[in-house]
């Protein structure tokens, strides 16, 4: 995992002719690129004054699996990372997961759901994992995950909600609430990956309410 130490806020800001291969901007503002950007403020936005690239992430470009799912975690970031706040949690996230992205270290179906229920937990839309919330209980075997109310039931109570298994609620816990340098590190098997990729993304779409077109064509191109 790559330590960043950074100060981050989430803003807007034009970059005049970034787009001509001659100015010296260009490299370091294009998609995907991380780097460091002197601003300065005219009349109503900010214009990237100076932009020095620092990490081009330059092999997603290889792959448009991996291009399209990375340009998905940047779309989350644009839309859950609070404007002109502080947001280096968020940028940490994105740029772990690019850099796990590009060197193989984590597969995409392991990558979706974390950086999904990660970000919505830092954005204020973390789940209610711990006991059921019928008898308050820790649930055991089969536990039933309600996308709508955020929370979980045991087989017992199971009032609402989807079944899921004790393994898949402990990778959920781990994600949204471990510490940073712990994020990646635990296992689950492929198929229980993929239900726990499925159900990570439609509570995300549930709680925020919109689509995301970088993930409508990430779907498009994979699932189908």
């Amino acid at each position: 995992m790559i330590d960043y130490e950074i100060f981050y806020r989430r803003s807007r800001a034009f970059s005049n002719g970034a787009k001509r291969l001659r100015n010296s901007k260009q490299s370091a503002t294009q998609p995907l690129c991380y780097s460091h950007f002197s601003f300065y403020q005219s009349r109503d936005s900010y214009v990237v004054d100076d932009a020095q690239s620092i990490e081009t992430f330059f092999r997603l470009r290889d792959d448009i699996e991996k291009l399209s799912l990375a340009q998905y975690f940047c779309e989350l970031a644009s839309e859950l990372a609070p404007e002109m706040e502080e947001s280096e949690d968020y940028l940490k996230l994105v740029l772990n997961c690019l850099y796990m992205l590009v060197s193989e270290k984590r597969s995409q179906t392991f990558l979706k759901p974390v950086i999904e229920l990660r970000m919505l937990t830092l954005a204020g839309y973390m789940p209610s994992l711990g006991v059921c919330s019928a008898c308050g209980k820790e649930p055991e075997g089969n536990v039933f995950f309600d996308i709508h109310n955020s929370c979980v039931y045991c087989a017992g109570c199971r009032p609402s909600g989807e079944r899921i298994t004790k393994g898949i609620l402990n990778a959920m816990r781990h994600i949204c609430a471990s510490p940073a340098e712990k994020l990646f590190s635990f296992e689950l098997a492929p198929d229980s990956l993929k239900k726990l990729s499925s159900i990570s993304e439609r509570y995300l779409l549930t709680q925020t309410r919109r689509n995301y077109r970088a993930l409508d064509f990430y779907n498009k191109l994979f699932r189908e």
